[in-house]
């Protein structure tokens, strides 16, 4: 067995740099597939809390209550599985077409600072 004396000193490097990286990529994987997990779990309020009372129109704006043509708040917050589903042409959990596509056009709006929109943001992010 070699004495450590008679490795190089580029080779030591070398050998605890590659040491080093692959417990790196064992402690990575998991915290990636934990993140995705979570990803999914996630929830999007429609419409933000701030703006409760208001109602959906088709084109996802926020219009008042009553507004003809436009669609009450569904009253739960949804899931960003169930929102990937209906993003992908599926329908949101207990809502119909009409309502559902509504319900996603509000959440394509999502910007910065209103709840919801890290959530969106997340499921628009690839997974590799």
């Amino acid at each position: 067995m070699a004495d450590e004396k008679d490795i190089p000193k580029a080779s030591r490097r070398a050998l605890m740099i590659g040491a080093a990286s692959a417990s790196a990529i064992v402690s990575i994987r998991p915290a990636l597939a934990q993140t995705s997990a979570s990803v999914m779990n996630c929830e999007i309020p429609v419409p933000d809390p701030g703006k409760a009372g208001s109602y959906i129109a088709p084109d996802g704006s926020l219009v008042a209550p009553g507004t003809q043509g436009a669609f009450p708040p569904p009253g739960v917050k949804y899931k960003a599985e169930d929102v990937k589903r209906a993003l992908n042409g599926g329908t949101l959990p207990g809502a119909d077409y009409e309502r559902s596509r509504a319900y996603t056009n509000y959440i394509r709006r999502l910007q910065s600072g209103t709840a919801g929109f890290t959530c969106f943001a997340s499921l628009q992010m690839p997974r590799g």
